[in-house]
């Protein structure tokens, strides 16, 4: 077996966990699949892999030479399609991050005609608030909130999506409803912090065309949408949030719009992707297929 499909074979078998699964999906006997990886451990002079009678996992030398496979048989795959004849159906795998709002609430429930129009393509789904490293895990792509800072990545703007600040009702009845942006000071919010481990207990407003930060003090701080939103609904403080994200517990009345009469600032959404001088097909359909899920279910 050659280094590139020794290398298929080792990714196969972390994304998979087993050398049975692997070997089946390559359609080679198991027997060959246990000697390709201990060859490659022998040449690479480490244990690339953990086995169990339950589990296979990576050692840590086997997760970052996974990385590094991930991301090198994804350029190959790329090179060779943009050059194949004839090739007008991408094909392989396509991993893609993002938000797990986005991903339930806009893209998930169009996922099935993704797949029809592109039959060949294997997606893979990562979510989460931490922020991942496209280049160094093999991502293609990554579906993220605020300007990109980062310039190794070139960005796609989807769309524009309208923020709420809000709280439960209970939490409202108890500390007042706000009636000017100054007096957001004395109320309380959900503290928030990002995969780089800054905490916001900020709320912002729009006041005479300029966006106006108000910090607010807070007692306790989460880093997921989800558990956000929740400690919202369970009277803990003010959120500021995209309203899609909340649009069902605003209509059950489970959420309330603070300072409705005020314009709160959009929030930016961007696809972002690593820079490449020719794009591979298979990330461009995706793109451009998100793009119009995005311009359809307009988050202005």
């Amino acid at each position: 077996m050659d280094r590139l499909d020794a290398m298929t074979l080792f990714v196969r078998i972390v994304e998979s966990g087993s050398f049975t699964k692997a070997a089946n999906a390559l359609d080679i006997p198991r027997a060959t699949a246990t000697l390709a990886i201990q060859q490659l451990e022998s040449r690479l002079g480490v244990r690339l892999l953990e086995r169990t009678t339950r589990q296979v996992r990576p050692t840590p030398e086997g997760e970052a030479f996974h990385e590094r496979c991930v991301h090198l048989l994804a350029e190959l795959e790329d090179a060779e399609a943009i050059v194949r004849p004839g090739s007008t159906t991408p094909s392989g795998v396509l991993r893609v991050e993002m938000h797990g709002a986005h991903a339930q609430l806009v893209v998930l429930p169009h996922i099935q005609a993704f797949h029809e129009l592109q039959p060949k393509l294997t997606l893979v789904l990562t979510s989460g608030d931490r922020r991942v490293d496209l280049i160094g895990e093999g991502v293609d792509c990554a579906v993220r909130a605020g300007i990109p800072d980062d310039s190794s990545l070139i960005a796609r703007k989807l769309t524009d999506m309208t923020q709420v600040i809000c709280a439960s009702p209970a939490y409202l009845e108890s500390a007042g409803h706000p009636g000017h942006p100054d007096e957001l000071r004395s109320h309380r919010v959900v503290r928030f912090f990002s995969g780089n481990g800054a905490i916001d207990s900020t709320l912002e407003v729009v006041i005479n065309g300029r966006t106006q930060l108000f910090e607010a003090s807070g007692w306790i701080t989460v880093n997921d949408a989800a558990n956000y939103a929740e400690c919202a609904r369970q009277g803990c403080g003010m959120i500021q949030l995209p309203r899609f994200h909340v649009a069902p517990a605003l209509e059950r009345g489970e959420l309330v719009e603070v300072l409705p009469d005020w314009p709160k600032p959009t929030l930016p959404l961007y696809v972002v992707y690593p820079q490449r001088r020719q794009l591979s097909p298979r990330v461009k359909v995706f793109l451009d297929w998100l793009t119009s899920i995005y311009a359809e279910r307009n988050l202005g």
